[in-house]
């Protein structure tokens, strides 16, 4: 008994499939013809989105070993862990590149870099080229179009901002808060955890401007974690130079006493002249060992600061990217096609049928 309704079950159920893949292929024009809008549509919305490059670049930073966690870093690297990024007692690590880069400051740094495009119609500073040379499509000016209209008005009744004012990373305008977030969500930093390999992608509208952005940003970056790193050396350099300059000066002094007293008392054998003589000799050699220490301190200040200079291997240097990265026009066709063929389907299987009962009960 449980077979036979099983069976009549089944049967059923390819009947029902059969009579709806009767129905869809009945109206196939119909979603050819959608699929044909679809494609007309996508094509309009293809060529409307501007194109945007990305320019990559990789750098391999220096990090510092420890030798008490050797083994276990190897195990962790491994895993897909860092243990030097923690161990070290560096407070930036390569997993702190992407803040960094993203971060105010660094982002705001980058508003007066010089920028010129590939045709060379182009050429002003980062900053007035995010604000003034940025291409939109078409249907964001007719949405805009009454919010600026609105800041128009506005602006009727408010003072006029100063177009001179200096920058202020602590206290920016609407408009440079707006071009700071454009241009962070523009830069991508990645770190490989097992490697510590930086990847840096720049995404701009403009191929030459993309390759040109990444290295500066691959540079300002080296910079920034070389500042960091051996600003307590260089300040240690300098208060041993500062140093040095004195007690090379107080040795000098005393040489010069020294030589002046011996000379005009040369022919003088008094005990007491000899003592003074001889003080004098001392407070010489005495500047003159202390002046010679400074300087072997401030040498060892000169190669400390060289040691802990990150060192930076290019592993792949930017370049003008060829190909644009966006929009993907095959993905948006396809997209829409989709969509049209699945809307299509949903609109005889179930849409259509739906809107011809509600028009019988309307008539009755």
């Amino acid at each position: 008994m449980n077979e036979e309704l099983q069976k009549n079950f089944s049967s059923q159920e390819e009947i029902d499939l059969l009579e709806l893949a009767l129905k869809v292929w009945g109206e196939r024009k119909f979603i050819l013809k959608a699929c044909g809008y679809a494609v007309l549509i996508g094509l309009v919305i293809v060529f409307s989105i501007p194109r945007e490059y990305t320019a990559n670049a990789m750098i391999a930073p220096e990090l510092s070993d420890n030798k008490t966690t050797g083994g276990l870093s190897s195990l962790a690297a491994m895993a897909g862990f860092n243990l030097n990024a923690t161990s070290t007692a560096d407070a930036i690590y390569p997993d702190l590149y992407p803040d960094i880069v993203t971060s105010t400051p660094f982002i705001t740094g980058l508003f007066n870099v010089q920028v010129k495009d590939l045709d060379e119609e182009v050429d002003t500073t980062l900053y007035c080229y995010l604000n003034e040379h940025q291409r939109v499509p078409w249907w964001t000016l007719i949405t805009s179009a009454p919010f600026k209209a609105l800041g128009w008005v506005i602006s009727l009744f408010t003072e006029e901002e100063k177009e001179d004012a200096i920058l202020d990373p602590f206290h920016l305008t609407k408009e440079e808060a707006d071009i700071a977030k454009e241009l962070s969500e523009r830069i991508t930093v990645s770190v490989d955890k097992k490697t510590g390999v930086t990847t840096l992608s720049v995404t701009m509208q403009d191929a030459r401007i993309s390759a040109c952005l990444t290295d500066t940003v691959v540079r300002r970056l080296q910079d920034y974690i070389t500042e960091y790193r051996t600003t307590k050396a260089r300040q240690d350099f300098q208060f041993q130079e500062k140093l040095f300059e004195r007690k090379k000066k107080e040795y000098e002094k005393a040489q010069e006493n020294y030589a002046k007293f011996a000379d005009a008392n040369k022919n003088i054998i008094l005990l007491s002249y000899r003592a003074e003589q001889e003080r004098l000799q001392n407070e010489m050699n005495l500047a003159y060992n202390v002046y010679t220490q400074v300087a072997q301190q401030l040498q060892m200040a000169k190669a400390k600061v060289q040691e802990i200079t990150p060192v930076y291997t290019v592993v792949q240097p930017a370049s003008v990217p060829l190909r644009p990265a966006k929009p993907n026009k095959v993905m948006i066709l396809i997209g829409f096609i989709f969509l049209a063929g699945v809307g299509s389907v949903g609109w005889i299987l179930f849409v259509k049928d739906l809107l011809k009962g509600w028009k019988k009960q309307t008539t009755i």
